[in-house]
């Protein structure tokens, strides 16, 4: 499948193309969760995906808990329908946890330590309280917990993957932990095979056409397990063989319209995270300059990627400085200025272009 026609379905499904999407909670629906490890990339990712939404209603998504956030994928920080949380975590996670069993180690961390983390802060946090990171190392601390190095941050991480945790609303600029079951309401958990059988059907409806790789990837499944989770899906699923290569797409609803000419994506976007094979949008001379499409928020023209860009924030405005990797031209020019004009308006802030 050529590059450009892989890249336009794919902005199709992920809701890159219009109409958008109505509500941030449609969004992440669609993709299935999106990766929120920076928490203001997360809510310009979903914000470019709905239609004229600014960032308070993302927020707000967040604060009416319809959206969690939490360690769902991969063992990385996602938002996450609240509705799909709990199977998520009870599927994905143990694999997660398997593989960050030598790191605890290393870290003097086990089941005895996890446990008193546990009590110690399901007693601070019950009856809707929230901590701040700090405020929770303090806690386990008067616990006789040691916080020291990255043992703090790991025992969160191990509380998140097991349940007990998740982020609520935050404290000024200072996230906050909270309860999952008092933050978020009960759900059922069904049995793995049909829980991933689920979960390959909302990867590839909302990035398709993707691979097995790619979903392997994208969910941190054995490729094995995603291959198997596809074929139970395939009846809810097309597919399609080119080559050595089968890609798996859901169906084509309202959203087949025309992408954006130019679009300002953030750190961890789906359309370049949610790959493990990105040479569709990002040319291998290109990655390192632009973070591999991941670390660094990137310029996106007519499906590619073609530079990098930062933000400073002032009071009542954002600065945005544009920086492509070559001289693009007044019409492109002019269609990034559009994309960054897009993003102050999000903001609900007076642009600044450099």
């Amino acid at each position: 499948m050529a590059a450009d026609v892989l890249t336009v379905h794919r902005m199709r499904a992920q809701g890159l193309a219009t109409p958008h999407l109505p509500t941030p909670a449609d969004v992440v629906r669609r993709l299935g969760a999106v990766q929120a490890q920076d928490v203001r990339a997360s809510h310009w990712a979903v914000g470019l995906r709905t239609a004229g939404d600014t960032e308070a209603a993302v927020a707000d998504a967040l604060a009416d808990r319809s959206l969690v956030r939490t360690w769902p994928l991969r063992g990385t920080l996602h938002l996450v329908p609240a509705e799909d949380v709990r199977w998520m975590l009870a599927h994905l996670a143990p694999r997660v946890l398997r593989q960050a069993a030598r790191r605890y180690g290393q870290l003097g961390l086990d089941d005895d330590v996890f446990t008193r983390s546990a009590n110690a802060l399901a007693a601070a946090l019950e009856g809707g309280h929230s901590l701040t990171r700090d405020a929770a190392y303090a806690t386990l601390e008067e616990a006789g917990v040691s916080t020291e190095g990255q043992r703090g941050y790991h025992i969160l991480y191990h509380l998140g993957h097991t349940g007990l945790l998740c982020f609520g609303a935050p404290e000024g600029k200072q996230q906050t932990v909270v309860l999952l079951d008092e933050w978020a309401a009960p759900a059922s958990v069904p049995p793995r095979d049909e829980a991933l059988a689920r979960l390959a059907v909302r990867y590839m409806t909302g990035h398709g056409p993707a691979t097995a790789d790619d979903f392997a990837w994208w969910a941190g499944l054995t490729l094995t397990d995603a291959r198997a989770a596809l074929d139970a899906a395939s009846g809810a699923l097309t597919s399609e063989t080119l080559g050595d290569r089968t890609y798996w797409r859901g169906p084509i609803g309202t959203e087949a319209g025309a992408p954006p000419r130019a679009l300002l994506l953030p750190v961890y976007d789906e359309l370049t995270v949610g790959y493990r094979d990105r040479s569709a949008v990002l040319r291998p001379s290109d990655a390192e300059r632009a973070g591999n499409g991941i670390f660094r928020p990137v310029l996106l023209v007519d499906g590619h990627v073609v530079g990098v860009w930062r933000r400073t924030l002032r009071a009542d405005t954002v600065r945005v400085e544009l920086s492509p990797f070559e001289d693009l031209g007044s019409d492109v020019r002019k269609a990034l200025d559009e994309a960054a004009a897009r993003y102050a308006a999000f903001l609900g802030l007076r642009l600044a272009l450099d």
